[in-house]
């Protein structure tokens, strides 16, 4: 009889109704416009194929999108560059666009358009596509009848990672890619070099990454004087960054890479001395913080050792900026260095009531490097601090201690892209001013909010200023950020506020609405196992 039963059952299952759920373009970040449409949804597992309009780029759009599809249905439509009998998602061109990110979505019970005037613009309509459906595996996913039309506000929309400080592997740095693609992020800024270990090979000094990307010491806490005595460090070979630089290009993503200078060069100072003012010795440096070590301004084999550095990197990342940092460099050992003051009485640099000489030494430095990079087709990229170095117009400014050095930059005819600490910092914590060791952090309080409320280019900038401001960008910076759990933690959610103020339009904001957006945003974290911050998302 018991077998009976279960025979009858089996034969009763397929005649079930399957596990419905729908598809939702409630996403972070909201496009522009979603207009209902008449048409009836489109079953998800009623798509006979993806079929794409193009070259290997649309090929690969397609792929993603037919990768996403499995993931939720558990079986991958097959990808097609020619039209199949049913509904299909269909990838293509349309050149009458305008932009090169804008795209538009069309969907009715006969299938779905994705199109854009660019294989980048579609990418972002993929993942688009990608958030509106839900999160985990199910057997059905009905798509409403939609027309979506999207585009970015800003071109430059960034985000940043550290890996000097605490060195993250190549696992972690594609999946960070991702995480930035599923946000619409489209600067990776790949922050290489600093005091505490130089992260990337360069042939022509091996002792870069033989000496100066492993430190013997790391301190405990902040500045303690205790130390765990075990040596840390890693770095990137020549193969492994063209990895992720194309990783990163097929996701739509520029990795733009920083070696700061003149200052946070310690471990370049350990691996060769004769580059400092003293000659050493140097260490890597096993403490957190600002350092009287730093470049000599006064000696050319510097800045032969600096060409050769950029020359091999310009090899290695094709993007059209490179960030040279210029960020806390303590002016003291120039001060007494003979060398650099026989460059600055030979360049005639002279200080006045508020800048000194050795300042207009830095902007000599800067710009020296400046027109090298200049001449390889290269701009330029550096921290606020150059602001008081006198540096060419030609510099885009990263206005980090706060928005007054954006919108002085913008001002002066500089380019700025705005990542001001108390809003874009993702290394201070999220949960409580006060709760300063849950994790334990640098210290600083940006909660989610905090981070939604900045607006970049405010009415109180005439419009040749605002036009200035052409992105804005987060920084995770890891003296403490010690595991990749941590590194998710820090950043997420707050990456989903910073996506939609890089993306959307500022009278499209709404917090609380936000928030319940973000929430479906969580799922996809929590379906890919990333660690999040839940405290905005209790009740």
């Amino acid at each position: 009889m018991r077998r009976h039963f279960l025979f009858l059952l089996a034969m009763a299952l397929p005649l079930l109704s399957p596990a419905q759920e729908r598809a939702d373009f409630n996403v972070v970040p909201k496009p522009r416009q979603c207009v209902e449409q008449k048409g009836g949804d489109l079953a998800l597992s009623s798509v006979q194929a993806i079929v794409f309009e193009g070259g290997d780029e649309m090929r690969r759009n397609a792929s993603f999108l037919a990768g996403y599809v499995g993931e939720v249905l558990g079986t991958e439509p097959p990808v097609r560059s020619s039209k199949v009998r049913g509904p299909a998602i269909t990838l293509r061109l349309n050149k009458k666009m305008v932009g090169e990110e804008a795209y538009r979505i069309t969907v009715d019970r006969k299938g779905a358009v994705v199109e854009g005037a660019t294989p980048q613009a579609v990418f972002r309509g993929v993942q688009t596509l990608r958030k509106a459906l839900p999160p985990k595996r199910t057997s059905e996913v009905l798509v409403p009848a939609v027309v979506v039309d999207d585009e970015p506000r800003f071109a430059y929309r960034g985000m940043h990672l550290d890996v000097s400080r605490h060195f993250y592997d190549m696992d972690f740095v594609r999946q960070y890619i991702d995480m930035l693609a599923l946000h619409h992020i489209n600067v990776f800024h790949f922050h290489l070099t600093d005091d505490q270990g130089w992260r990337v090979e360069i042939k022509k000094y091996p002792r870069l990454t033989e000496v100066g990307a492993w430190r013997d010491r790391t301190v405990v806490g902040r500045n303690t004087g205790l130390y765990h005595w075990q040596r840390y460090g890693g770095f990137f070979t020549q193969e492994q960054i063209r990895e992720i630089v194309d990783y990163a290009a097929r996701r739509y993503i520029t990795v733009v890479p920083e070696i700061d200078m003149p200052g946070h060069m310690e471990a370049a100072l350990a691996a060769y001395p004769e580059l400092g003012c003293t000659g050493g010795p140097y260490e890597v440096e096993p403490n957190w913080g600002v350092f009287d070590d730093i470049l000599c301004a006064g000696k050319d084999k510097t800045f032969e050792f600096v060409e050769g550095v950029l020359e091999e990197l310009i090899q290695l990342f094709p993007a059209e900026y490179f960030h040279i940092g210029g960020d806390e460099a303590p002016r003291k050992r120039w001060e007494e260095c003979a060398l650099c003051q026989q460059r600055i009485a030979k360049e005639g640099l002279k200080g006045d009531g508020k800048h000194s000489a050795e300042d207009r030494l830095q902007g000599y430095f800067m710009k020296r490097v400046e027109r090298f990079l200049n001449s390889k087709g290269k701009k330029v990229i550096g921290w606020d601090e150059l602001l008081d170095c006198d540096v060419n117009p030609s510099t885009t400014i990263m206005s980090w201690r706060g928005v007054e050095g954006g919108i002085t930059a913008s001002s002066k005819g500089h380019d700025v892209i705005m990542v001001p600490t108390s809003w874009f910092y993702f290394d201070y914590y999220q949960v409580s001013e006060d709760n300063w060791n849950k994790p334990f952090l640098i210290g600083g309080y940006v909660p989610l909010e905090k981070v939604y409320s900045f607006e970049p280019a405010p009415d109180t900038l005439t419009a040749e200023q605002k036009a200035h401001i052409i992105g804005l960008q987060a920084n995770l910076w890891t003296e403490y950020i010690y595991t990749k759990e941590l590194a998710e933690y820090q950043v997420l959610p707050r990456m989903g506020a910073l996506s939609e103020l890089q993306w959307m339009l500022p009278e499209q904001k709404n917090y609380e609405e936000y928030k319940a957006r973000q929430r479906r945003l969580n799922a996809i974290y929590e379906a890919k196992g990333w660690k999040y911050c839940k405290e905005e998302f209790k009740d």
